[in-house]
């Protein structure tokens, strides 16, 4: 049963600036755990399914919903153990990217969502990528914002990480500091970008105090040990693009330094068609970008 929590403004008081459809905030069962969601825009518009990122949330998409829900029915919801959703404890949960799709998967029937295109960013990728090879036919387009489906897209950042994957035991204090620290999640919204003031320094503190709260580096810690399981798969989601020829779009900010610049071209080698943006963004383009990728959003679709 859906539950709706609260509504926003989530317009400017003058102008002509306001969209038509306020953003709900909602919360449904799914396999007896609450998913928190966002919505906003028409029930009968064309619908984007709104795939989050380490350590963020659907909070992330907020700038979309607020420039696109004139045109299109925006969902973006919280993975387990993140943001507003239930928090399971790892005993009794597997904190893995195929529970993920399928939750999510879940999520989308329950909601009756018949066909829809996916933005994925960062974990969105995988989860969104196992959920295209499971329903292809739900799927109407990609839009891909600093995920990574090719090996050499992990950057040198990731030498720490393939360490913990290979010795979880002697690895994961390291790996806690390399991926949970507030240096760590700092980085990761303003990365290399020679701009910082840009940045609300909110978005890392907001976040760093998430990944604080009790039971977090445990949760987080399964979730990217099992993160292996997606390097494994990168070959099938390769053959899956070049077979299907999706329609795709990709967005890269380019300050990001959780992974190599090499990735956007290597999407458009398995897709010749996608079109490809390059973006004066970080990892979390929507960051500072938000106007300029509404916009592509609006010319693609």
């Amino acid at each position: 049963m859906t539950t709706l929590m609260a509504a926003a403004a989530g317009s400017t008081a003058l102008g002509d600036t306001r969209l038509p459809y306020r953003t709900a905030y909602r919360s449904i069962d799914i396999d007896r755990l609450s998913i928190f969601y966002r919505e906003a825009g028409p029930r009968d518009a064309p619908v984007l399914l709104l795939l989050h990122g380490l350590p963020s949330s659907s909070r992330m998409f907020e700038p979309l919903l607020s420039r696109l829900s004139d045109r299109y029915h925006l969902i973006a919801p919280d993975y387990p153990g993140f943001g507003h959703s239930s928090w399971p404890n790892p005993r009794d949960f597997a904190y893995t990217f195929d529970r993920y799709a399928e939750i999510m998967t879940r999520f989308t029937e329950a909601l009756s969502l018949q066909r829809y295109t996916l933005y994925v960013q960062d974990y969105g990728g995988p989860v969104g990528f196992r959920m295209a090879l499971s329903h292809q036919d739900r799927i109407e387009a990609i839009i891909v914002q600093n995920a990574v489906a090719h090996n050499p897209g992990l950057g040198a950042n990731w030498e720490t990480r393939r360490a913990f994957w290979a010795d979880r035991a002697a690895n994961e204090s390291a790996l806690r500091a390399n991926l949970l620290s507030l240096a760590a999640t700092r980085t990761r919204h303003v990365g290399s970008d020679p701009n910082p003031e840009r940045y609300d320094l909110d978005l890392w503190n907001d976040e760093f105090n998430f990944l604080n709260q009790p039971g977090q580096a445990a949760i987080q810690s399964d979730l990217f040990y099992d993160y292996r399981t997606n390097v494994e798969a990168y070959p099938k989601w390769q053959a899956w693009l070049r077979r299907n020829q999706p329609r795709l779009l990709v967005l890269w900010g380019k300050y990001d330094m959780s992974f190599d610049r090499s990735e956007p071209e290597a999407y458009r080698r398995d897709v010749p068609n996608a079109e490809v943006h390059v973006l004066n963004a970080g990892h979390f383009a929507l960051d500072t970008a938000s106007d300029e990728i509404a916009a592509l959003i609006r010319a693609f679709q």
